[in-house]
């Protein structure tokens, strides 16, 4: 019956950024020792009814004092795993899609809004520099619990772990590690299948391929539980695949017989994935029925190549290739988008990877969305308010021309110290960048990729990062110990 302490714990941590917003280093401590005061609680072997009218007790006060929520929904007796990784989750306490499982509890917009939530972060540090991302000088709970670790053994990667070579002579443009697993990871080729590899017993090892797919594979997502994976392929279908065995669940193909060129699972219901073609349109897929969501389709100006929702699920970030950004508010009871702002990057220029993060938790200001556009650049941009406008914070050069490279962030990196983005490059390395230095941010290169680094990806706890290339490579590195 643990699991009904993380339950309480979840709770809490949704509510945490309301109870004292002015004091998020309080909010931090709190949290700590909620958390360690649950673990004894759960030692001592208390009756389970009672521990479950405890938990609707405690969320019946807090809604009564901070704003009611949706119905309960269940939650992932995994979801929380320690009060590190829900610390490193507190960006967006009520609608983590990770803290919650696929439906949870909800606070309505109004009280989660971006606006609110830059509105409480300005109060509190106006004396910062314009556009901080970070932590504060004052945040060293948050410090803490992440390791208390220097700039310079965050980005203290340079060994290589293993490499895989599977999809050797074509190109890996997509690669994951499983939702919260250090071990799990996997990678789809141009080749036309895709593979799950585990890095745990060593030696590290292809645990599956799934193959299918009778063209090349351009995307893939996990689901939460990481028990299904979805892809699309030039051979115009969406597939299901079991992860265990491999086996194709189902196939949905593309109405307009269009090559599908990317997905990703709607992060409060994963039994809804968007889909974007060559032909500019976006669909939102039901993949328990293999059928479209009504009114859950958009047109885009050209080849729809990036997707990115925002952590609650209610913005949904689309890029094409003819250079322009789009947000859409997501309905999550229906499916259905709704077309909201459109950014132009670079007329012409490939929107190739798109990814959503709030720093709220780093006692920041502003959602931002990392984006790489074929402008010989790396661009970090503001989420403005809740439509999703974005405006250009930082830039960092890296030679991207025509390959399809992707970017990530760094949350437990950026927990620490310095706010930190990996990205690949078309000149065969990987790139860190701290997003808070002006000068010099470049602070890590690693270098052994044959060809254009297309994809980058951390696992868990940060302590091993992946990166795949166009001839088909895959480099697992990992972090030096100090």
């Amino acid at each position: 019956m643990a699991a009904v302490w993380q339950q309480v714990l979840a709770v809490d941590a949704r509510y945490n950024a309301y109870r004292t917003p002015t004091f998020p280093q309080f909010r931090t401590q709190y949290i700590r020792r909620r958390s360690q005061l649950l673990r004894e609680n759960a030692k001592c072997g208390f009756e389970p009814g009672l521990r479950r009218q405890y938990l609707r007790l405690r969320s019946q006060l807090l809604a009564l004092r901070y704003g009611p929520l949706s119905e309960q929904s269940s939650f992932r007796a995994s979801s929380v795993r320690s009060s590190r990784t829900t610390l490193d989750r507190m960006e967006d306490f009520e609608e983590d899609s990770r803290a919650q499982g696929a439906r949870g509890h909800r606070r309505s917009v109004s009280r989660g809004s971006y606006q609110l939530q830059a509105q409480m972060n300005r109060a509190v540090y106006d004396e910062r520099p314009p556009g901080s991302l970070v932590p504060t000088s004052v945040a060293e709970a948050s410090r803490a619990m992440a390791g208390d670790t220097t700039l310079s053994e965050n980005y203290a990667f340079a060994g290589m772990h293993h490499i895989f070579d599977q999809h050797v002579d074509s190109a890996v443009p997509r690669l994951q590690f499983a939702n919260d697993d250090k071990h799990l990871l996997a990678c789809c080729s141009l080749d036309g299948s895709l593979s799950i590899m585990t890095l745990s017993p060593s030696p590290p090892s292809v645990k599956v391929t799934l193959k299918g797919h009778g063209g090349p594979v351009t995307d893939f997502a996990w689901s939460l539980s990481n028990d299904i994976i979805v892809s699309t392929s030039l051979d115009g279908t969406l597939r299901i695949w079991n992860t265990e065995d491999g086996r194709c669940i189902r196939e949905v193909r593309d109405p307009e017989s269009s090559e599908l060129l990317c997905c990703t699972f709607q992060p409060m219901n994963n039994n809804l994935t968007v889909v974007g073609n060559s032909k500019h349109h976006l669909q939102v897929v039901n993949i328990s029925t293999g059928k479209k969501a009504k009114g859950g389709s958009s047109k885009l100006t050209g080849r729809v190549l990036s997707l990115s929702f925002d952590a609650p699920g209610r913005i949904l970030w689309a890029g094409d290739d003819r250079g322009s950004i789009f947000s859409f508010l997501f309905d999550m009871a229906t499916g259905k988008l709704t077309k909201a702002k459109r950014l132009v990057v670079s007329e012409g220029s490939s929107i190739c990877s798109i990814s959503a993060r709030s720093w709220i938790s780093r006692e920041a200001r502003d959602p931002s969305l990392l984006v790489n556009a074929c402008v010989n650049k790396l661009l970090l941009y503001r989420v403005a308010d809740n439509d999703g406008t974005l405006q250009l914070k930082r830039s960092f050069p890296i030679q991207h021309g025509s390959q399809h490279v992707h970017s990530i962030f760094c949350p437990l990196m950026s927990f620490r110290q310095g706010a930190c983005v990996v990205t690949g490059s078309e000149d065969a390395c990987v790139y860190f960048f701290d997003v808070e230095r002006n000068t010099k941010a470049i602070v890590n290169k690693l270098q052994g990729h044959g060809g254009p680094v297309l994809d980058v990806s951390f696992n868990c706890d940060e302590s091993l990062l992946a990166s795949a290339d166009s001839t088909g490579m895959v480099i697992i590195w990992r972090r030096e110990q100090k």
